[in-house]
């Protein structure tokens, strides 16, 4: 960590009060050091034979042979500042050289502040002295000592940088909107006085900058407020929306996944045959039919004619979720198997395939121990991009299923607009994406062998 000067400014500022005790320390040490006294010793010697003198001499030579050489005029001031600067660079490195030389031969250490830091975190006592005013810095020593939590701690902060840019886009896009909060939410019978008033109250009046750090701090503190319309608090009214949007897009990945792999494992594996064209023909159906669509023909015969499944959505039934769960899985399924047979054929006509399969391995063992490891690579990629469009899309199945989740709040929202209940809600979407990317790099690094050791060298 200290080798990269962010980290070490870093661990400086995290725990200057620490820093600042140990530094005085460390200067009364360092003046008892041996290595320091071996310093001193041989920057005496050098002086005094005079070293310093010759170099300077023999550099100025030099300097006069090479300005003839180019045929130019020497100047006194500029040829001693090159005389200088060479001969202190020859001093450092010549004393240093001779320091070391006999310090390794006395079997003596350099003492550095790095060096007695480090031994003091050794000790408890020490640790348990700093503890308060280092807590910043210790925290960040045990996140970076082990890659895997670095990794986690980083794909966060990189998150909430994400956050921070999504809030700023999606609330500038609804301050440029045309849609008048005020002039929609009061009628067209609305008087001026009437419409200054709501604006002033929702602070509408205020310029865009102010208006935009009001909400990034209310995103920043959980407060974000009360809904234009109905004066329900946004914050409690997206937490009783997003846990059904959560489980229902939740559900369908998880059926996606059990059904989408083994599918396109298959169709790879028997490439050409009945099957694969089968399988990628009930794909590329599941990817062209739009959900809404499919909404209403799966309510229409299995709500209407067969009466098995109810047509709406109802908390107290749990048969009421199994159609909006296939409606939004389908389309995730059918790419997730079309990926998975595209990545199979891919891997499974290496070199390293055909070279398990020379050395006698069967062909499940190659299968399962050398393709579908490496091939799950692009497969969690793309599920990772099509869970957040399952998020944000989820408001067409919500719609046709009568489902209050957070797509059709936002949905029902946005023609106001009413920007604390729209903000509130993107930002419960973006918070879960990536958290759900973070989820996805950590399975990167679990499936593929390199990551986890490009992740030991940072």
């Amino acid at each position: 960590m200290i080798q990269r000067n962010t980290f070490k400014y870093l661990l400086f500022i995290l725990g200057f009060p620490v820093h600042l005790i140990t530094l005085l320390f460390y200067r009364s040490k360092q003046k008892k050091d041996t290595y320091y006294a071996i310093l001193e010793e041989v920057k005496a010697s050098f002086i005094a034979s005079g070293i310093e003198h010759e170099w300077r001499n023999e550099y100025k030579e030099q300097y006069i042979r090479k300005q003839a050489f180019f045929n130019k005029q020497v100047k006194e001031q500029e040829m001693n500042q090159e005389i200088n600067k060479l001969v202190d660079e020859r001093f450092t490195k010549e004393l240093l050289e001779k320091t070391n030389e006999i310090s390794e031969q006395k079997g003596i250490r350099q003492l550095t502040y790095h060096t007695y830091f480090q031994s003091l975190l050794e000790k408890p006592l020490f640790l348990l002295l700093t503890f308060i005013p280092g807590i910043l810095m210790y925290l960040f020593l045990v996140i970076y000592s082990n890659a895997y939590v670095q990794f986690i701690f980083e794909r966060l902060i990189m998150s909430v940088f994400v956050i921070a840019g999504v809030s700023i886009l999606v609330f500038t896009i609804l301050y440029l909107s045309p849609f008048d909060s005020a002039a929609n939410l009061l009628g067209e019978a609305a008087t001026k006085e009437q419409i200054a008033a709501f604006n002033q109250m929702h602070g509408l009046d205020l310029p865009y900058l102010s208006q935009l750090w009001n909400a990034l701090k209310g995103i920043a503190t959980f407060n974000l407020g009360a809904s234009f319309t109905g004066n329900e608090d946004v914050a409690t009214s997206i937490a009783n929306k997003f846990p059904i949007t959560l489980i229902i897009a939740v559900l369908s990945l998880l059926m996606a996944v059990v059904i989408a792999i083994p599918v396109g494992i298959i169709s790879a594996t028997r490439q050409n045959s009945f099957l694969d064209y089968s399988f990628m023909f009930i794909a590329l159906i599941g990817l062209s039919i739009p959900n809404f669509w499919q909404g209403l023909i799966f309510i229409l015969n299995f709500s209407i004619k067969l009466q098995w499944l109810p047509a709406t959505y109802s908390p107290q039934n749990w048969l009421s979720i199994i159609m909006p769960i296939i409606v939004l899985g389908t389309g995730l399924t059918a790419s997730v198997a079309r990926m998975t047979r595209s990545s199979m054929l891919e891997i499974i006509n290496e070199d390293y395939i055909i070279t398990a399969k020379a050395k006698g391995l069967n062909e499940r063992q190659v299968l399962w121990k050398h393709a579908v490891g490496n091939a799950m690579i692009p497969i969690i990629t793309v599920i990772g991009l099509l869970f957040g469009g399952m998020l944000g899309g989820a408001a067409v199945t919500e719609k046709v299923f009568n489902i209050s989740g957070i797509g059709s709040y936002i949905v029902d929202k946005q023609f106001i607009p009413d920007i604390p209940a729209i903000m509130g809600g993107v930002i419960y979407i973006a918070i879960t994406i990536s958290l759900v990317n973070v989820l996805i790099d950590i399975l990167y690094a679990f499936f593929d062998p390199r990551i986890r050791s490009k992740m030991k060298q940072l």
